[in-house]
């Protein structure tokens, strides 16, 4: 039962809901809600701040709701300039990507705007894309390739908006842009960076020839890297191509093996399409042993926490890891698939 309280109806639909509360399947986690929102009523706070408080929660329904139809499917967010012409070569190279990844099985995601935003709608189609749009007072209508679709979602704030096109995604494209491109580049760097997002693959894309994330990576290289601000290791999160194939194959190969990752109290419990050997698991002890707290890397199977998760059956490794070598992480998982090639993995490697 679905409930859509109305302000003439809401202390009924209130108490409905209290009432309903000890059968409901996410009961804590309702709880908790709506002890929060009591205890902020409860408060002196401003307008404003209510103002604010339920345009979020408005935002956040709206995209719940909308992907939750397509959460078995993995999805590819691009970011990317606005202001590009559809006749420009970064254009035309990221709707080119967005066939390829729409053709491999992957649904496509962008911020619903123009240049490389709609380039990816365009190059997706409506059926295999979202559009993520936010209202500005300028540039910012949606694009026609995904105007009027059910999937086009209007957000009122960028940090809701942009929740959703990294909570939803399981891989990043960026091609040029400005500072709305920069932001989101090094947003995506340092929430992968920390452990707060992924690991997904993150793939910078440019025109054929061209030098944009290449003189990017020359600064990080030279005043990130070489004064000790970030680890050399951590330029192995993302991936700087003008290629094509290679953008894709780096998309395809991150899941492999690697299906999915998660913590279960101290460990790191990653998941695999297919079990590796024990002499590939004693080469990664060899190879990664420096990220370990303590113990060693470990086959395992689900643990009981993960009761109820649709990847209950899948095998798995659990490590004690560091929580500081993320960039150390991402060469793990690359290592891990260069290991015992499913069959199926070149026809679906966007199951989740």
């Amino acid at each position: 039962m679905t409930i859509t309280p109305s302000f003439d109806t809401l202390p009924a639909d209130l108490a409905e809901i209290i009432e309903r509360l000890p059968t409901l399947k996410h009961k804590k986690w309702i709880e908790q809600s709506l002890g929060t929102l009591l205890r902020i009523a409860g408060s002196e706070i401003d307008r404003l701040d209510w103002k604010i408080l339920t345009a979020s929660l408005q935002d956040l329904e709206r995209g719940f709701q909308t992907f939750y139809s397509y959460r078995h499917v993995r999805k590819v967010t691009i970011f990317g300039s606005a202001r590009l012409s559809a006749d420009s070569p970064e254009y035309q190279i990221a709707a080119d990507f967005a066939r390829c990844v729409t053709a491999l099985g992957f649904m496509l995601m962008t911020g619903g705007g123009g240049g490389i935003m709609q380039a990816g709608n365009e190059g997706a189609g409506a059926e295999k894309s979202f559009g993520l749009n936010i209202r500005l007072p300028f540039e910012q209508e949606a694009n026609p390739f995904i105007m009027g679709d059910p999937k086009l979602i209007h957000f009122k704030y960028f940090f809701t908006r942009k929740l959703f096109l990294l909570r939803e995604s399981d891989a990043v494209a960026l091609f040029p842009g400005g500072f709305g491109t920069q932001d989101e580049a090094f947003e995506c760097l340092t929430l992968c960076q920390t452990g707060r997002y992924g690991p997904v693959p993150l793939i910078l894309i440019d025109r054929p020839g061209g030098d944009y994330w290449k003189d990017w990576d020359a600064y990080i290289d030279k005043h990130l890297v070489q004064r000790g601000l970030v680890s050399p290791e951590d330029r192995s999160v993302y991936t700087i191509t003008d290629n094509l194939d290679v953008a894709c194959e780096t998309i395809t190969s991150f899941y492999r093996v690697y299906h999915s990752s998660r913590y279960v109290e101290d460990q790191f419990v990653i998941r695999l399409k297919s079990e590796l050997k024990d002499e590939d698991v004693e080469r990664l002890n060899e190879n990664f042993k420096d990220i370990l707290v303590k113990g060693r890397i470990e086959k395992t199977s689900a643990f009981p926490q993960e009761a109820g998760d649709e990847s209950f059956d899948l095998p798995r490794l659990a490590l004690y890891f560091n929580q500081r070598d993320f960039g150390r992480l991402y060469q793990l998982i690359a290592a891990i698939n260069q290991f015992n090639i499913p069959s199926y993995e070149a026809e679906h490697p966007e199951r989740k």
